[in-house]
C-alpha cells in the first residue's frame, strides 16, 4: 500500500452535494472560470476560508478531509499564498479527473459552518 496525505478543502453547499453524488469518491469538475483545483494542506487554513469566506458568501460552508497516495502529490508543488499557514497545491482543471483517481478512501466531512 502507497503512503497517503491528508488533504483539505472547504466546500460550499453545491459543492458538498457533488461530492456526495460520487458516493464520496470524487471532486465535480471546475467550471470554466475555474482553472485551478485547490486543495490545502492544513486544517485550519481550511477552516479560515469555509468561516471567513463561505459562510458570508454563501450561507455555509464545510471542511472536507481526504487521503491521496503521497507520490502523486509531487506533481504539485506547494504553493503559498499568504500567511505561513496558507499552503495549497494547483491541480489544473483538466488534471482533476486524474487527480481523483489517486484519492484513497472516501472524502469526509470534518466541519460545518452556517451564518448565524
Amino acid at each position: 500500500m502507497s503512503a497517503t496525505t491528508y488533504l483539505f478543502r472547504p466546500v460550499n453547499q453545491q459543492e458538498l452535494d457533488l461530492i456526495a453524488d460520487s458516493g464520496w469518491l470524487a471532486f465535480p469538475p471546475r467550471l470554466p472560470e475555474q482553472p485551478i483545483f485547490y486543495p490545502v494542506l492544513n486544517e485550519e487554513y481550511a477552516v479560515q476560508i469555509s468561516r471567513d469566506w463561505n459562510v458570508p458568501y454563501y450561507g455555509v460552508g464545510y471542511v472536507v478531509r481526504f487521503a491521496v497516495d503521497s507520490a502523486y502529490l509531487e506533481n504539485f508543488p506547494v504553493q503559498n499564498v499568504g500567511d505561513q499557514q496558507h499552503d495549497e497545491l494547483w491541480v489544473p482543471a483538466e488534471q482533476l479527473a486524474e487527480f481523483n483517481q489517486y484519492i484513497d478512501g472516501l472524502i469526509e466531512v470534518i466541519a460545518e459552518f452556517r451564518r448565524s
